[in-house]
């Protein structure tokens, strides 16, 4: 699937200083996020222009290379080709972490624990929309078998979504997964209300 990339991806680990310059590598729906260890060995002209990058953007501690809709098959094809870090956590020894200011120490970690789950949570609030929508006309759970399966997906998600929070968290932040869960799960259920 990502065969097609591994030229770019070559030119992209290449340019960033080479494998053992990046210390995590995650990607978000348009761009591909480095955490160099020495961004100073990143040859950002070069990238900038190469066929199928956007741009370059140096901000908050990330060396963050623009690709556009195709960056999911590009970060494929450098983990293919490179033996990078792509764990979703927060970069212990990174050289500009110290630079960073807590404003963007907080926005990367709020990021962080939202974006794995920001498109189910997008549809997820149409479909309570369009639950609306049909109550508008007097729908309703009673006298329509749509209006009550659309309405217990909705709010599906939304009852869980306390448990996705500290599941993301748990990865975000140096904490154990399990140790979330469990003590989201206990705050979760309905009879501790």
């Amino acid at each position: 699937m990502a065969k097609g990339y591994n030229k770019l991806a070559k030119e992209i680990i290449e340019h960033v200083g080479g494998e053992n310059n990046v210390e995590q590598l995650q990607h978000c729906v348009t761009r591909l996020r480095f955490y160099l260890k020495d961004e100073s060995k990143a040859d950002t002209e070069y990238l900038k222009n190469l066929a199928g990058i956007v741009t370059v953007i140096e901000a908050s501690g990330q060396y963050q290379i623009v690709i556009g809709n195709e960056v999911g098959k590009v970060y494929e094809a450098i983990l293919n080709i490179a033996n990078v870090n792509n764990e979703p956590t927060e970069p212990s020894n990174h050289g500009g972490d110290n630079k960073r200011k807590p404003l963007d120490k907080f926005i990367d970690l709020i990021s962080g624990i939202f974006q794995p789950f920001i498109v189910v949570l997008s549809a997820t609030g149409m479909i309570k929309g369009i639950v609306a929508l049909l109550g508008v006309f007097g729908l309703n759970e009673t006298n329509s078998g749509f209006y009550a399966v659309l309405n217990a997906v909705g709010d599906g998600f939304f009852q869980f979504l306390p448990v996705v929070i500290a599941l993301t968290a748990a990865k975000k932040l140096p904490n154990e997964h399990l140790f979330s869960f469990s003590y989201c799960i206990c705050f979760s259920l309905s009879f501790f209300k």
